[in-house]
């Protein structure tokens, strides 16, 4: 079994009982608000529970339990309880379109679920490199208001990420970027903030050249990063 608890996901390997079938994953970009769900789980300990519910919203950002932002979260009010994550969540056509993560304690009918497509990158990157791969830049960072003076001439956005720190030899450092430097954009996202940032570091961006802009001292600068692969830690 690997686990990727940026993901909440784990992939593991078994053998189906004689007779059985895997179940189909389906593409969540198809899904729209109000369409029908079904989860299935074990919550409270309660086997081979079904529940039925709409999909609330999609394209949803949440926090995993390591404080990583999970990206493209399926809400939905089907009842989920502990013991529900990690059960399918599944279309009327039969076909898991997510997998159910978590519930919000003390609100009524608001449950999350990671769409099937993220699921598919997971299981991607877990058999080609044995984790999901994920660029950084070796900095420490805060989302700040931008001035209004810098947003009206610079940004197209009322926030940004300034630099509280860099990694010796980090790639921010070797592209020439300093403590107090506020980005704007990286690559063609614009930084309104850190998790706009850590939207822009995917696996795509490893060893890859990325313009940025930034202001130092009330200017505007250009230059280019090459982000590194963040590596697991032991």
């Amino acid at each position: 079994m690997v686990t990727i608890p940026d993901t909440d996901l784990a992939l593991i390997r078994t053998e189906l009982p004689p007779g059985a079938r895997a179940a189909k994953l389906g593409d969540s970009k198809l899904l729209k608000r109000g369409q029908v769900v079904v989860a299935i789980g074990n919550p409270l300990g309660f086997e081979f529970t079904v529940t039925t519910g709409v999909v609330s919203s999609l394209g949803r950002s949440l926090r995993s339990r390591h404080g990583r932002l999970i990206e493209d979260v399926i809400q939905t009010d089907a009842a989920l309880n502990p013991g529900s994550s990690g059960g399918p969540l599944v279309s009327t056509t039969g076909e898991v379109v997510a997998i159910n993560t978590a519930m919000i304690y003390g609100a009524q009918g608001i449950c999350f679920a990671v769409a099937s497509n993220t699921g598919l990158v997971v299981i991607g990157e877990i058999i080609r490199h044995g984790r999901v791969r994920r660029a950084y830049l070796g900095i420490v960072a805060q989302t700040i208001v931008l001035p209004g003076r810098f947003a009206r001439e610079f940004g197209e956005a009322s926030h940004a990420v300034r630099i509280g720190g860099l990694e010796a030899n980090g790639p921010a450092a070797q592209a020439g970027l300093r403590e107090g430097d506020i980005l704007l954009s990286f690559g063609s996202f614009t930084i309104a903030g850190i998790d706009d940032l850590f939207r822009s570091l995917g696996s795509e961006r490893i060893g890859c050249e990325t313009p940025i802009s930034f202001l130092r001292e009330g200017k505007l600068h250009q230059t280019s990063v090459w982000a590194m692969e963040r590596l697991p830690l032991d």
